[in-house]
C-alpha cells in the first residue's frame, strides 16, 4: 500500500502557517510514511518557515488586494489564473489523499481547484470571524474544523466540526525548565522577573513604538524584557538593547519564550490566543485594530469576559497601561488567577481532533 499524501496551504502570516504545521507535524506522528507537499505564495514567510520545519514547499504567483496599490492590483486576476494552473499541476503530479487549508489568500486557488477535481479538501478556521479566502471555501470542501461556536453564520452548519486551534506541538505538556529557557536567551544568571513581548510574527508597529516609549518605565520595575520586535522592524530598534533588554526579530522557539517569562504582552491573533490558553501565561492582549471585522478584540474579550486575561485597546495604551502592567506585574496573587483562568481556556487535543477529521476524509 503507498503512503499516503498531504498537500496543505496556508500563509501570509504565523497565524495561518504554523497550524498548517502543526497539522503536519501530527499527520506525521499518526502516519510515520506519509508524504507532504506545502502550497504558499511566492515571497512571503510560508517559503522560508516550512522549510525549516523540514517539509517542501511550492510557491504561487499570488497576492492579496493592496490598499492604495491600483498599478499593483491590476496584476490579481492574472496571479490568480496563473496560480490555478499551477494548483492543478501540481495536485496532478502529487495526486494528494487529502487537500488541507488553513487560511491564507495562497490557499484559495489551492483548495478550490482540489474540490473541483474530486480531491477530498478540508479546511481549518482560527478566528471567531471567518476569513474571506475561507468563508468562499467553505462551499465546496467536505470539512470545516472550527475554533469557536457559532461559525454557522459563515460556513454550513452539517459541515463544521469544532476542534480548537492546533498548535505547535513542543507547547502541549511540559515546558522546558526556566533556568535552561533562560540560558537560550543569554540570561543564565537572571534572578528577577521577565516580561515577553509579542508583536506577531510579522511585528505590530505600534507596540513597538509604545515599548520603546517605556524602556525607562520598564527598568524601574526591576524587570528583564525579551522583546520580539518582527523582522521589518529589528534594524530600527537592535541599537536600543542593553542590561535587561533582549530583542530579536522573531522567536524560533517559543516554548523557550513561554517557560521564561512571568507576564506577556501580546496581540491577539488566534494563534496567539490559543498557544497563551495552552501554557497558562497571565497576559496582556492589545488587539490589532487593523484586521477584518476588529476579530482580535473580540478574542481578547472573550478571555477577559471570564477574567483569564487583561485587555487594553491601543487607543488606551498611554492612559492605562502603566497603572495596569504595575498591578498585574506585582501581584502574584493576580498573576496565578489569570494563569489558572486561562489554563482552563486551552484544547490540547486540538491537533489531535484535526487530524481525526482527515482521517475520516481519508476512508470515506
Amino acid at each position: 500500500m503507498r503512503p499516503y499524501k498531504f498537500i496543505i496551504s496556508g500563509g501570509g502570516t504565523g497565524g495561518h502557517i504554523y497550524p498548517a504545521i502543526a497539522i503536519a507535524n501530527a499527520l506525521k506522528q499518526r502516519f510515520p510514511d506519509a508524504v507532504f507537499l506545502f502550497v504558499g505564495a511566492k515571497d512571503r514567510m510560508e517559503m522560508e518557515k516550512v522549510p525549516q520545519a523540514g517539509y517542501p514547499i511550492r510557491g504561487l504567483w499570488i497576492s492579496g488586494f493592496q490598499r492604495g496599490q491600483w498599478i499593483k492590483n491590476l496584476l490579481i486576476p492574472f496571479k490568480l489564473l496563473s496560480s490555478f494552473f499551477t494548483a492543478f499541476r501540481l495536485l496532478r503530479s502529487f495526486r494528494p489523499d487529502v487537500a488541507i487549508g488553513t487560511g491564507g489568500y495562497a490557499s484559495a486557488p489551492l483548495l478550490r481547484m482540489a474540490s473541483l477535481i474530486g480531491v477530498p479538501s478540508l479546511i481549518q478556521e482560527q478566528n471567531g470571524y471567518a476569513g474571506v479566502t475561507n468563508t468562499l471555501l467553505g462551499r465546496h470542501v467536505q470539512t470545516i474544523c472550527v475554533a469557536y461556536d457559532r461559525m454557522d453564520r459563515f460556513f454550513p452548519a452539517k459541515k463544521l466540526v469544532l476542534t480548537g486551534n492546533p498548535v505547535r506541538r513542543d507547547l502541549v505538556g511540559q515546558l522546558p525548565e526556566r533556568a535552561k529557557a533562560l540560558d537560550y536567551f543569554d540570561l543564565k544568571h537572571l534572578t528577577g522577573k521577565v516580561l515577553l513581548v509579542l508583536g506577531g510574527s510579522l511585528g505590530a508597529r505600534r507596540i513597538n513604538e509604545f515599548v520603546a516609549s517605556r524602556l525607562a518605565y520598564f527598568a524601574r520595575q526591576d524587570l528583564t524584557l525579551i522583546w520580539q520586535c518582527g523582522p521589518a522592524y529589528f534594524e530600527a530598534n537592535k541599537s536600543l538593547s542593553g542590561p535587561g533588554l533582549v530583542i530579536v526579530p522573531f522567536i524560533q522557539d517559543m516554548a523557550m519564550a513561554y517557560a521564561a517569562a512571568d507576564v506577556v504582552i501580546s496581540r491577539s491573533g488566534a494563534l496567539s490566543v490559543s498557544e497563551l490558553c495552552l501554557v497558562g501565561k497571565p497576559v496582556i492582549f492589545v488587539p490589532s485594530p487593523n484586521v477584518a471585522e476588529d476579530h482580535q478584540t473580540k478574542n481578547a474579550q472573550a478571555l477577559a469576559s471570564k477574567e483569564a486575561a487583561i485587555m487594553i485597546a491601543e487607543t488606551d495604551l498611554e492612559r492605562t497601561f502603566d497603572t495596569v502592567f504595575a498591578s498585574l506585574f506585582n501581584d502574584p496573587q493576580q498573576q496565578k488567577a489569570l494563569s489558572e483562568a486561562i489554563k482552563a481556556c486551552a484544547r490540547p487535543e486540538a491537533t489531535e481532533a484535526i487530524v481525526t477529521e482527515i482521517q475520516k476524509l481519508i476512508n470515506r
